[in-house]
């Protein structure tokens, strides 16, 4: 058995529904920039993937009724980046134990509030190992679960093979997510590595959406309507794009 597949399968055991593993060189520049030198210096990473309940995600659009954003919250948000985080330690608990350097990092955690982002992508991770693209949203969008997936990331110099390439869009001419944003955060141009995230996405907007959302009512901040509105993740449950 491969080491690839040993970590897959363990990864898999322990509650990821995807995996991948992706050569970061090619984006060194922009992982500095943005984690500095003790994230850019792993060369690959391992990424893992959990689905969101569809029968949570698909009721988004009453998301101001206090219980569907309570659910929403705690079973597609605290709850899956909870599984992440565990699966991520105990996959780098693994590799550690076989003498390489595994860094995890968190599911979903801001470290940067004036750039607004974390220390590493893990859409970038997910989009380099062959496990979606970038879609016009922002979001990493699968073939298999549209963009109704939360990732996790650990850093790592095991010796294990790249599991894919960069997806091509696929979002032709599809501006769903662009139309439903409440606060026009979407610009409606496709990813490109060599431009920043904020000719394509205004983060200010959505962040200053959800501080409002939060001072009327911390339990019901929640938005999501662009992860909601894809055809990409609907027609997995049997609604109409």
């Amino acid at each position: 058995m491969s080491f690839n597949t040993q970590i897959r399968n363990s990864a898999q055991r322990w509650g990821a529904d995807f995996f991948g593993v992706a050569d970061l060189s090619v984006a060194q520049s922009f992982i500095l920039a943005q984690g500095g030198p003790s994230i850019a210096q792993y060369q690959q990473a391992i990424s893992l993937g959990i689905a969101l309940p569809h029968s949570i995600v698909d009721r988004l659009p009453q998301r101001t009724e206090r219980a569907v954003a309570v659910d929403y919250r705690a079973h597609a948000y605290d709850v899956i980046n909870q599984r992440l985080n565990l699966v991520a330690s105990r996959v780098s608990g693994f590799l550690q134990s076989r003498g390489y350097h595994a860094l995890p990092i968190p599911a979903t955690e801001r470290v940067d509030d004036e750039r607004l982002c974390a220390e590493f992508s893990h859409k970038l991770a997910a989009h380099l190992a062959g496990l979606g693209w970038i879609g016009k949203n922002c979001l990493l969008i699968t073939p298999e679960a549209g963009p109704r997936v939360r990732w996790t990331t650990i850093l790592t110099d095991a010796p294990l093979a790249e599991t894919g390439e960069a997806m091509d869009e696929r979002c032709g001419d599809c501006e769903q997510c662009i139309e439903i944003c409440p606060v026009n955060a979407f610009a409606g141009r496709a990813f490109r590595t060599d431009e920043p995230r904020e000719v394509r996405f205004d983060a200010s907007k959505c962040d200053a959406y959800f501080a409002k959302m939060k001072q009327q009512d911390p339990d019901v901040a929640v938005c999501g309507m662009c992860l909601y509105v894809c055809p990409y993740g609907r027609s997995r449950v049997g609604c109409t794009p």
